[in-house]
């Protein structure tokens, strides 16, 4: 049905703007885009014309004919028709097959090389493998949300298109209801409430997708990645640093040269050597556990560091926080023999459950990603070494007692991992944490222990990200919560708010004093304002506490408290407070 609308809009702007070419319009989650060249570029007023057009074409019931043509006359029928970009398609398919398409293009040319299918609704005539429903008047209710520039088969070398998105549903009642879970998604925008909340910030000379900091975002931040460190260090684990810069030796050995050479930022150092910026950290702490001959006693190496990694992202693909071109990763990595991966998989579960659970996330479900078995030749080692890792996983999760769904090709070019997924609180899904076992790069870099019997060992290792990285993590973070995070890690947890600066100030700061003995964070909010404005900057900052400090309070009645999303305030006293707070924040 998603297929059949993209191909009625296509339909619709052929009649509306003639001389258009045609990229792919393939389906995605929830609907489907076209990428169009129209002889002027298309704006969003053109949107409502198009779909108005649509819905006519849908409204006269035209049949999808299929028709099948050998790839030759295709090339011709569409060279007649002045579709470059279908021509250009469909001679690649010619010439090099199916393995250098996208899952886009695929949705167009299908799987065949030499025959393909087209398409005909009404006048209009279209790539596809289909399938389509019988005719227009099937196609549920749809509506064109946005325009963006796509370049032609994703390569910033070629001609920029123009993408149309849209949205298709059964009824107009599941399309409404979805459009309104996207202007909760606006509203929880972490782009806006990152701002609003003054947690991170871009600069244009600093360059697009390289985050800065603020303090209380840097702080938040922190709390954080100490949390993970807290349920680590109670595992065994222990601190390591590495540079951000790596000879290219280093990740040819590891395979990530020959497997991402593209992403990486380059260094030529004025001596004519190459060095990488560093896009992961597995490579370094192999080095690291590669110091010294090991003993069987001596396993498991646990090794923590959070660091920050590089990706030279293309810059369409930059987004926010959640795509980005400087990211911190709170990586760790095990190094251990075979028959201790099952228990050193299960402290990491267990870590993992601890933190999202006081991240404040339901229960999360899993995926073991493993490889795919028609297209071996994108992994590193033996197909023996991954049916050994694959089974070792199934055998973890089915011990942990979770379900489990099976995702064969999504798995790391180095080994298996089980994934972990959770829904925000608006129903999307995000794939978040991440534990690996990886067989293959102790084959390349040959790491090994002394066994009972004095013979070198191969081992093991394991890859495991709580947060994944930070930057990712704080995207959905504040989307899920809205920005009123969970008291523990917000950045300022009680706001005070005196009543006159004059008369109050002095006592406010001794009551900040004594909450931050505590342990809590507090900011006395000493603009010379009313005390209504100071409360409406503190709502609007989702603070979880506000005190309005007056005559009483100072004289050591009860506090005024105001609570996050609560209109009453309450009086407390000073224990009654710190003991209520003391109990939330304790994590």
């Amino acid at each position: 049905m998603r297929h059949s609308c993209a191909h009625a809009v296509a339909a619709a702007i052929e009649r509306l703007y003639p001389g258009t070419k045609f990229g792919v319009g393939p389906v995605v989650e929830h609907g489907f885009y076209y990428d169009v060249d129209t002889p002027e570029p298309l704006t969003e007023l053109d949107l409502k014309k198009i779909e108005k057009e649509a819905k006519k074409i849908m409204g006269r019931g035209l049949d999808f004919e299929r028709q099948e043509m050998p790839i030759d006359d295709a090339i011709t029928f569409f060279k007649e028709k002045g579709q470059d970009y279908k021509v250009s398609l469909l001679t690649d398919l010619k010439e090099r097959g199916t393995t250098k398409m996208s899952a886009e293009e695929l949705q167009d040319v299908g799987e065949k090389v030499d025959i393909v299918s087209l398409y005909k609704t009404g006048d209009f005539v279209d790539l596809c493998r289909g399938p389509h429903v019988e005719n227009t008047k099937q196609i549920g209710a749809f509506k064109l949300t946005k325009l963006a520039g796509a370049y032609w088969r994703g390569d910033e070398k070629n001609a920029q298109l123009q993408r149309i998105y849209g949205l298709c549903f059964e009824t107009k009642e599941l399309l409404d209801e979805y459009l309104l879970l996207l202007e909760e998604a606006k509203r929880r925008d972490h782009r806006k409430l990152g701002k609003e909340l003054d947690l991170f910030t871009f600069s244009e000379l600093v360059g697009p997708g390289l985050p800065l900091w603020t303090p209380k975002g840097t702080l938040m931040r922190n709390i954080l990645d100490e949390y993970v460190w807290k349920l680590r260090s109670a595992k065994g684990y222990q601190k390591v640093e590495i540079p951000h810069i790596t000879k290219k030796e280093l990740y040819e050995t590891s395979g990530h040269w020959q497997k991402f050479s593209e992403e990486l930022f380059k260094i030529t150092t004025r001596e004519g050597h190459e060095f990488a910026m560093k896009p992961m950290n597995c490579p370094h702490h192999t080095q690291i556990y590669d110091r010294k001959k090991w003993s069987y006693r001596e396993l498991p190496q646990r090794y923590a560091n959070t660091t920050m990694c590089y990706r030279d992202e293309q810059t369409g693909e930059l987004h926010g926080l959640s795509r980005v071109r400087s990211f911190t990763q709170d990586d760790a990595h095990v190094f251990c023999r075979q028959s201790q991966v099952k228990e050193e998989f299960l402290k990491i579960w267990d870590i993992i459950s601890s933190f999202y659970d006081a991240a404040g996330f339901d229960a999360l479900s899993v995926r073991l990603s493993l490889h795919d078995p028609q297209n071996f030749e994108a992994y590193l080692g033996t197909p023996e070494l991954w049916e050994k890792a694959e089974s070792a996983l199934r055998e973890i999760a089915t011990e942990r007692g979770v379900d489990f769904v099976e995702e064969p090709g999504e798995a790391a070019f180095y080994g298996p991992k089980v994934d972990f997924i959770t829904k925000d609180s608006i129903g999307r899904e995000w794939q978040v944490a991440t534990i690996q076992l990886d067989i293959n790069m102790p084959e390349r870099f040959n790491l090994s222990c002394v066994n009972e019997d004095g013979i070198d060992e191969r081992i093991v290792m394991i890859h495991a990200a709580i947060m994944g990285s930070i930057e990712r993590f704080m995207s959905i973070l504040i989307e899920h919560h809205a920005g009123a995070f969970p008291t523990w890690m917000c950045p300022v947890q009680v706001q005070i708010i005196p009543v006159s600066n004059e008369n109050h100030l002095a006592g406010s700061r001794k009551i900040a004093e004594q909450l931050e003995i505590e342990g809590m964070r507090v900011y006395v909010d000493d603009v010379d304002e009313t005390v209504g404005k100071k409360i409406r900057r503190a709502t609007q900052e989702k603070i979880p506490y506000m005190l309005v400090v007056g005559d009483r309070e100072i004289a050591g009645e009860d506090l005024t408290v105001r609570m996050r999303g609560q209109e009453e305030q309450v009086a407390m006293s000073m224990v009654e407070f710190v003991k209520k707070l003391s109990e939330e924040i304790s994590v």
